[in-house]
């Protein structure tokens, strides 16, 4: 499964308007869980199983809310069984057919 998730805190927490240490925090768990991951401007993107996903989001949010009294979660689940790479694949398909000539 492929999951793409954004979590930021709010609510009274350390000073600045700026959640970039907070988005740090969570990041960097998700980069040590050894999942395939990437991380864009918006969301952060996770593959693997179920159980493996939703404890590095629910880690990664528990992080974040170190720097707020609330946590907002937002979370998009791509679920197909049976497939792994697609972190990749699914871009990689887009692309070829963004290439191919037109009928």
């Amino acid at each position: 499964m492929l999951v793409a998730f954004s979590v930021a805190p709010s609510g009274a927490g350390r000073e600045g308007d700026s959640v970039h240490d907070a988005v740090a925090a969570a990041v960097r768990i998700v980069r040590e869980s050894g999942l395939p991951n990437r991380t864009d401007s918006m969301f952060t993107t996770i593959e693997g199983e179920w159980d493996e996903v939703f404890d590095v989001v629910r880690r990664a949010t528990d992080a974040v809310g170190q720097y707020g009294s609330r946590v907002s979660l937002v979370l998009k689940a791509d679920i197909r069984p049976g497939h792994t790479g697609e972190i990749t694949g699914k871009v990689e398909r887009l692309e070829a057919a963004i290439e191919a000539p037109e009928d």
